[in-house]
């Protein structure tokens, strides 16, 4: 991204946003909340475009392709994906449509070889015993699991994950965390972008980071260098003191 702004009811939510992520690192989106991350990550995942600036994504340049030709590339879970599918969806074709990106299934047909991939998909991130229990009936970290299989059908090369640990208690969060770092792990896996405002959200496996703060970049770069007590000091407006243990991150105040 150069130059990236989005303007929205007369008031930039974005302004200035300069910002590459390559293959293989795994970046944090951070800051507090109306900072501007959501919006940042439609962008990032070709669903809407900026007001200003030029965007590209997966060497796509926004606006020069229909984003039908880049969005099956980039997986997307975010408590928005799940708003348009029917309760009574099976989980196991809750997974599956994904295939044709649509949010039900209809009339439409699946190879069997699609069907073994999704109950392969909801297997491998610990819900394979819901493949036929209706999406209404989970939990919040069961819907999330299902959701985060389902962006993984495509084999997509970029995941983005907005807020993947919101609402879960301490114990969920952890088992969810632990498995997005061995999903990181997999040299064969997407790069990811995570977006959070807590950083004990963080995983180990975290590379880079983006700071925002009403919507502008407050600091970018290795994760280390961007989480400094001044950084966040200022992003959040207080004085904010944060600590490293093993890989992970808690902020106190200073």
């Amino acid at each position: 991204m150069r130059g990236v702004g989005v303007i929205r009811a007369g008031r930039w939510i974005l302004d200035g946003i300069n910002w590459e992520v390559d293959a293989g690192e795994h970046w944090v989106v951070l800051g507090p909340n109306g900072a501007g991350k959501s919006t940042l990550m439609s962008i990032a995942g070709a669903r809407m475009f900026p007001s200003r600036g030029e965007a590209a994504v997966l060497g796509h340049e926004l606006g020069a392709v229909h984003l039908s030709e880049i969005t099956p590339a980039v997986g997307y879970v975010g408590a928005a994906e799940g708003e348009h599918i029917p309760d009574s969806e099976r989980v196991v074709d809750v997974v599956a449509t994904a295939v044709h990106g649509i949010r039900g299934r209809w009339r439409e047909t699946y190879d069997r070889v699609d069907m073994e991939r999704a109950v392969g998909l909801l297997t491998t991130w610990g819900v394979g015993g819901l493949a036929d229990r209706h999406l209404g009936s989970l939990s919040d970290g069961e819907w999330k699991r299902v959701m985060i299989a389902r962006a993984l059908m495509t084999d997509p090369e970029m995941l983005i994950l907005d807020e993947p640990a919101a609402g879960l208690d301490v114990a969920a969060r952890e088992h969810l965390v632990a498995d997005l770092e061995r999903m990181a792990r997999d040299e064969h896996g997407p790069c990811t972008i995570t977006v959070t405002h807590h950083f004990e959200e963080i995983p180990s496996t975290a590379s880079h980071a983006i700071l925002l703060s009403a919507g502008h970049t407050i600091a970018q770069g290795r994760l280390r260098d961007v989480i400094s007590d001044a950084s966040i000091s200022m992003a959040y407006g207080s004085a904010l003191h944060a600590v490293e243990y093993g890989g992970r991150w808690m902020v106190v105040r200073a």
